[in-house]
């Protein structure tokens, strides 16, 4: 479908609850802390690091894939009041648009106001900035879904790649993106591409259309870099003569369903919108609204009420205007199940959009970036759903009496040595009872080694010992959570040292 403004996703935060009808008081007790570490898929469901089934109820924030290069409204507001309200609504998540022109070396963002807000992001590049989100989102225990809406800031593509960006750039970019978060399991997941549309098909096997195929390669490509990641991957517009909205067709999975290496890692997303965006047939039909259930069932609804996969529901949104688009919505809400009710046993949502600045939809923010609009708010309660202690600042949180011990661990392997030097991963893993919020490594080779260069972590470096503190974006790492960074090194041929963790 066509937008006045191309819609950019931020999903962040996770949201957990037991199915219903098994929950006890003791897991009741349990639920602030489900979401926890990475996630992973069983059936339907998305589950945690501990097995617990989590919900995805967020809230797209957009501006990364525009000329901005940045979310939008830090011209108007800090980043972190900004999430700061994102939790205080409801919102476990935030879907995070960008373009690919984000990971061009330099890049920086437009329309940041730094002058007694965001002070902390000037002077950064944009993949910095992002960082400072990341980070900011997992402290306030917040998760975030990376969505790759576009190949660059110009406008959206109705296949996966462009003349200018070819498949290649946009698997690499896919990928250091992966590797730039791995570790760090506030991400989630990446949404591999934005709303493929015609000629983009299901199935057809013509590799340079067939967007099944591309995500296949593409989500293979994500996993050979961190296994951990959810894939989501949105439908396309057309199968088999039917039409539907753009990234909101997926009944080819029914025949053709997306392999992917690591098992468990797969989500399907589809996009849903009402006539503010686009007029369609069914809502015009005489038995509107009691149509759409049918409707949404043919296109992506089945993966789910079959147990095929789960199902998140990336995009939806509305002016709510006219009268028919607020049936719509009700109706809508009603179908992706009630957190009451159903727990997370649901379907998973990130509503189109925060920002008041979609020309087409509208935001939950009204134009002064300030101001909820309770009424389009108010439709999303029921599917709401709980999020968790990401222990942040506050009651229980480290440091506080009664807020338990944060303790690391660290583990130092040589990925490769060729003599003359060698590369190393070192995985931080938070042994303690509270989320950390930063860690510090330290070893001592028995040789001359010396760091020649390190990522996903600063370092100094006296004599034989090397420290390491971790960066800005993977510092916080939730209880029995793992962040990890590499480095280089030279000469090669030393022994694996001992190494130490020290967590705050």
């Amino acid at each position: 479908m066509f937008r006045t403004l191309r819609r950019a996703l931020c999903v962040a935060a996770a949201l957990v609850l037991p199915l219903a009808g098994t929950q006890s008081s003791a897991v009741a007790d349990a639920d602030a802390q489900a979401g926890a570490g990475y996630w992973h898929t069983s059936g339907r469901q998305i589950l945690d690091a501990a097995g617990q089934p989590v919900r995805i109820a967020g809230i797209n924030w957009f501006g990364f894939e525009t000329a901005n290069h940045v979310v939008h409204g830090l011209w108007a507001r800090d980043y972190k009041s900004m999430i700061d309200q994102m939790k205080s609504l409801g919102h476990n998540t935030i879907r995070m648009p960008y373009s690919d022109d984000i990971l061009k070396p330099g890049t920086m963002p437009d329309s940041i106001d730094t002058d007694g807000k965001n002070t902390d992001l000037r002077g950064l590049t944009s993949l910095q900035v992002l960082d400072r989100i990341v980070a900011y989102a997992g402290q306030s225990g917040l998760k975030i879904v990376l969505d790759r809406h576009r190949p660059d800031a110009a406008g959206q593509s109705a296949l996966w790649y462009t003349a200018s960006v070819p498949e290649s750039t946009w698997i690499t970019n896919l990928k250091a993106l992966a590797t730039r978060y791995k570790g760090n399991s506030t991400v989630i997941g990446i949404d591999l591409h934005n709303e493929p549309h015609d000629p983009a098909c299901w199935g057809c096997g013509d590799t340079s259309r067939d967007w099944r195929l591309a995500a296949q390669r593409a989500g293979n490509a994500v996993l050979s870099a961190n296994p951990e990641l959810l894939i989501m991957v949105e439908g396309v517009q057309s199968h088999n003569g039917v039409n539907g909205w753009w990234g909101g067709n997926l009944m080819g999975v029914a025949q053709y369903p997306v392999q992917l290496d690591v098992p468990d890692r797969l989500v399907y997303s589809a996009h849903d919108y009402a006539t503010s965006v686009a007029q369609q047939s069914w809502f015009s039909d005489p038995s509107f609204p009691a149509n759409m259930p049918g409707i949404w069932d043919k296109y992506w609804g089945y993966i789910f009420k079959q147990n095929i996969a789960p199902v998140w529901l990336g995009e939806f949104g509305t002016t709510l205007q006219p009268s028919v688009d607020q049936k719509w919505l009700a109706e809508l809400v009603k179908y992706l199940r009630s957190t009451s009710a159903y727990g997370a046993d649901s379907f998973h949502w990130t509503f189109w959009s925060w920002n008041p600045n979609s020309g087409d939809t509208g935001g939950i923010l009204k134009d002064d970036w300030q101001t909820v609009d309770t009424v389009k708010d108010g439709y999303l309660a029921s599917i709401k759903a709980p999020g968790f202690d990401a222990g942040g600042p506050g009651p229980g949180g480290p440091g506080d009496p009664g807020g338990g011990n944060a303790t690391c661990t660290a583990a130092y392997t040589v990925s490769s040595d060729w003599g003359g030097g060698f590369n190393a991963e070192v995985k931080v893993t938070n042994t303690g009872s509270v989320p950390l919020k930063s860690w510090k490594v330290t070893w001592t080779w028995s040789g001359s080694q010396k760091v020649t260069s390190m990522w996903n972590a600063s370092h100094t470096q006296s004599g034989a010992t090397v420290t390491a503190v971790n960066a800005a974006h993977n510092g916080g790492v939730p209880t029995g959570g793992s962040a990890s960074f590499g480095l280089g090194g030279a000469p090669g041929g030393g022994a694996v040292p001992s190494v130490s963790c020290v967590a705050a």
